[in-house]
């Protein structure tokens, strides 16, 4: 057996020991030496940084199905000025009308621009070796991305620098109320105003990055380096409120955030609570209302829900029942808008806030009073109802009390105000109408393309753009109430979805309201569970008004709780176990128009519709 041989220097080895002899001098301990620093140590001076402050306008919000129209930067280091690039860009189609109330720009402006392919490459090449800036930079650099991935460019891994976060660390509420661009060239007084210009709106960046950077010498950023993390890095207060998410569980639930007196500041849901809290005491919350509802938060409380469904409806219901002020969306599900036709002699379209069981016909709920205008709109392109809000009954009309308006004259009005329309008569247009808001949309469709087509064959683009985007509201204010308002009727729906960890999520819905929650273990048999779900569900009646009623929110969240249960039923593997009553939707709704709707949307954006 061979004995194992030490290589030098390898722990293994004794260490050497000194010779003994008379004047042996006992070892001095190592003593750090002194090294001067390099300039590389110190980072890049935000004096030598070649900075490009960019600037887009688009079509829409969404690069997956909007475009570029305008592209503006402005180059600059150490403060000098030392080029720009600005060009209108042809978006590949008509600019939408509130894009060009917005900016000026109008399709007739981009029709002779070079597209996006010709004017990319010079930009790139104009911002190469340079740190990209720009205003609320996800929207331009994501725009800008996906030009990239559209033309097959690889995308430059360009520093990005965005002023709304820096202006978020920066400067205080008692300052600016607001990070908008012009708020912010306000406060700096910078030379050129923001006025929706790309050109423009870049060199009002330039003079607000520049007045940031001022600001941030007192927080000790110089160089480009410390700038890139000093708008991530979390807050003192952050830091200090981490205890709050100690005992946060990994488990599906919502959140609250309260304060010292109990107010409930925010309400969140999330798959997993303990990850989902902690992001807030870290650098990845760069949200200004979110860091500041952290500095007033002085407990976070969890309920823990059974399945990511519940987790999500009883966010819903909280944000509704309490309104935090740190909660944007969900905070008044009972203002929904509605399309109604009245229940008259004579009916018209009426864009009301309330439902009720008195005979007419309700259209909704819509999203925004936009979208309400423009379904009525649509609606009334189709079917000569009266526009008029004047009260006219059957013996007015015989007294010739009516007053005729500027429609008749027009031919968009059968006139029975003067009696040149019988009850007979116009009852017919009320109940094409009616028909179509309860289901069959085909009548609004025809009439919307052939006025489109006739616009566009007259060049007309505008015009026929606007006629799109009143058919698109209807289309899509009369799909969403023929998806809700059969699940709003049924008494009772049960389904069941496979989980991850191979068992299933139950869920029992009751006139259109979520009545219990669920799961099924693995490899368990699952109809003791269902029947014990059934027997242990809230107990919910129908709304008043019928379906309509139980989409006001009244007692629940109404409509956006049923979408959520709609959503969590349209995932693949949804069972249905049982369902009391009769599913149904229309043969020809507007839910077999929505394809063509997007597909005409190719190049605008459908937010807001």
């Amino acid at each position: 057996m061979t004995s194992a041989q030490h290589l030098p220097g390898s722990a293994s080895q004794p260490a050497a020991t000194p010779s003994p002899g008379p004047r042996a001098v006992p070892a001095v301990p190592p003593q750090a030496v002194p090294v001067q620093g390099t300039l590389d140590d110190l980072g890049t001076p935000l004096a030598e940084v070649t900075f490009v402050v960019v600037d887009l306008e688009t079509t829409g919000g969404s690069p997956a199905d909007c475009a570029i129209t305008e592209i503006g930067a402005v180059k600059v280091r150490g403060g000098v000025h030392l080029g720009e690039f600005a060009t209108l860009v042809d978006p590949g189609g008509p600019v939408p009308p509130f894009i060009t109330a917005l900016t000026g720009i109008t399709t007739q402006m981009v029709m002779a621009a070079p597209r996006i392919g010709e004017v990319l490459p010079s930009f790139l090449e104009f911002a190469r070796g340079s740190v990209l800036v720009a205003h609320n930079a996800p929207f331009d650099i994501g725009f800008l991305k996906a030009a990239c991935a559209q033309l097959e460019y690889a995308w430059p891994s360009f520093p990005v620098v965005d002023t709304v976060d820096l202006a978020r660390r920066v400067l205080t509420r008692d300052e600016v109320p607001n990070h908008k661009l012009g708020t912010l060239a306000r406060h700096f007084r910078t030379a050129t105003e923001p006025c929706h210009r790309a050109l423009a709106d870049a060199q009002a960046t330039v003079d607000v990055l520049h007045g940031l950077i001022e600001r941030l010498g007192s927080f000790g950023v110089t160089s480009l380096e410390e700038l890139k993390g000093f708008a991530k890095a979390p807050t003192p207060e952050q830091r200090r409120k981490r205890h709050l998410a100690e005992n946060v569980p990994s488990e599906p639930g919502v959140y609250l955030f309260e304060d010292g007196g109990g107010e409930i500041l925010y309400v969140g849901k999330s798959t997993d609570l303990r990850t989902r809290v902690r992001s807030y005491f870290t650098g990845s919350e760069t949200r200004w209302r979110a860091r500041e509802m952290v500095g007033l938060a002085q407990r976070v409380r969890t309920i823990v829900c059974a399945t990511g469904l519940e987790a999500e409806v009883r966010e819903l219901r909280l944000i509704a029942e309490h309104k935090p002020r740190y909660n944007r969306r969900s905070k008044f599900p009972e203002r929904a808008i509605w399309l109604k036709l009245t229940a008259e002699p004579f009916p018209r379209l009426s864009v009301v806030r309330e439902s009720r069981d008195d005979g007419a016909v309700y259209l909704g709920p819509l999203s925004s009073m936009r979208q309400a205008e423009e379904a009525k709109a649509a609606l009334h392109e189709a079917v000569p109802l009266r526009q008029c809000t004047q009260r006219l009954t059957l013996r007015l009309v015989e007294k010739g009390g009516g007053r005729a308006c500027a429609l008749a004259d027009l031919g968009r009005c059968g006139a029975p105000c003067v009696g040149d329309e019988t009850p007979e008569e116009y009852g017919g247009h009320a109940e094409t109408a009616g028909s179509i808001m309860r289901g069959d949309v085909r009548p609004v469709v025809r009439a919307a393309r052939r006025r489109i087509a006739r616009l566009a064959e007259e060049y007309r683009y505008e015009e026929a753009a606007a006629q799109r985007d009143r058919l698109a509201a209807f289309v899509r204010a009369a799909a969403r109430g023929q998806r809700l308002a059969p699940l709003a009727r049924l008494p009772q729906v049960v389904a069941a979805r496979p989980a991850f960890d191979g068992g299933w999520e139950l869920s029992v819905v009751r006139y259109g309201r979520l009545a219990a929650a669920g799961t099924v273990p693995p490899r368990a048999a699952p109809r003791p569970y269902v029947d014990a779900l059934i027997a242990t569900a809230e107990t919910v009646l129908p709304g008043a008004g019928g379906a309509p009623g139980a989409m006001t929110g009244a007692g629940g969240t109404g409509a956006e709780e049923m979408e959520c249960v709609l959503r969590w039923m349209d995932a693949p593997g949804v069972r249905l176990v049982e369902v009391e009553g009769e599913w149904t939707c229309p043969a020809y709704g507007a839910e077999s128009f929505r394809g063509w709707i997007d597909n005409a949307y190719a190049a605008v954006d459908p937010s807001d519709r």
